[in-house]
């Protein structure tokens, strides 16, 4: 019996379908493989660069080895021994989502889901085992064998965001340690509010400029070093002592996570956080910037230039030749 025209049709726009199917698929295996060969060409880049330019400039760093450096600077290395990963954590630089998986990975099988356990939790001291709490032989071993990893983002869209998330809020700690002292110094204020809650009521606050002639003034390291929150990122993570396997980027921050947890062979049971909104982002650079005089925004680029070298960031051109 032969088919029947409306028969033919129907076996023709099944196969139809079944080859957009396939057709869909390889599409998207082959995106996915481009992604993967894309992001991992990227991590060549970023980590060429840092051998490099660790190389021309041996003499701008005072410690030649990880030996000479003390726990305290030291203390931004973050070690998880069950899965062999050391993360070092930059301020202002999602560490707070990457001390979430850390955690989870520290508490082992079954994972838990990172965002279940609160931010303010993750940043309590000795929440996470610090690779100092080893003995010296086996930093040694584990600088040599873990997966070592550090995520960055451009130097002055983290100084920004670390302004706005201590001065600009409402903060006690950062404005008793530091907001007061910015507001006598610079902010012609010999007399500042005594708590945080007082000078928000007062609408009194370091301005952006203020930390700025903060951070520039010589005598801010004289009497002890930056604050983790805008410290040069290559002295948190010592890229030219430490040879990092994986260098990852605010800026491509998921895609730079997914690759990482592929890596360590936990894509399948471990999600990063989705990025949080409102993130400081380069295009608000310029908004806040117009405070600070052109010869300190130059001044601030050499304070941290060393960071945009290491870590593949441009000069901001815009901000230093306006």
């Amino acid at each position: 019996m032969r088919p029947t025209c409306g028969r033919l049709q129907l076996l023709f726009g099944f196969v139809g379908f079944m080859l957009h199917v396939v057709l869909a698929g390889y599409q998207w295996y082959m995106s996915d493989e481009k992604k993967a060969e894309r992001i991992y060409q990227a991590q060549e880049v970023r980590k060429q660069l840092l051998r490099e330019t660790c190389e021309r400039h041996k003499g701008a760093f005072s410690k030649h080895s990880v030996e000479d450096l003390s726990d305290a600077e030291l203390g931004s290395l973050l070690v998880d021994d069950k899965h062999g990963v050391i993360y070092c954590y930059i301020p202002k630089v999602a560490c707070t989502n990457w001390k979430r998986v850390m955690m989870v990975l520290n508490r082992g099988e079954p994972y838990q889901d990172p965002m279940s356990i609160p931010g303010d939790f993750v940043h309590t001291p000795n929440r996470i085992t610090k690779l100092t709490s080893s003995p010296e032989i086996e930093i040694k071993a584990k600088l040599k064998h873990y997966t070592k990893f550090l995520f960055v983002r451009d130097p002055f869209v983290r100084i920004l965001s670390a302004y706005r998330d201590k001065f600009f809020k409402l903060n006690e700690y950062y404005y008793q340690n530091y907001g007061r002292n910015i507001l006598r110094q610079y902010g012609n204020n010999p007399n500042p509010p005594r708590t945080a809650q007082e000078a928000f009521s007062s609408d009194v606050r370091p301005s952006f400029y203020n930390f700025i002639q903060y951070l520039l003034d010589p005598d801010t390291e004289r009497i002890e070093p930056f604050e983790p929150h805008w410290r040069q990122m290559h002295r948190l993570c010592h890229p030219c002592l430490i040879e990092y396997d994986f260098v990852g980027h605010q800026e491509s921050l998921q895609e730079d996570a997914v690759r990482l947890l592929s890596i360590l062979k936990l894509e399948d049971t471990i999600k990063f956080p989705s990025s949080y909104e409102n993130m400081t982002s380069p295009d608000s650079l310029m908004d806040w910037f117009r405070t600070v005089p052109l010869e300190d925004r130059r001044r601030l680029f050499s304070l941290y230039e060393e960071d945009f070298r290491l870590f593949g960031y441009s000069e901001p051109k815009t901000l230093l030749n306006d």
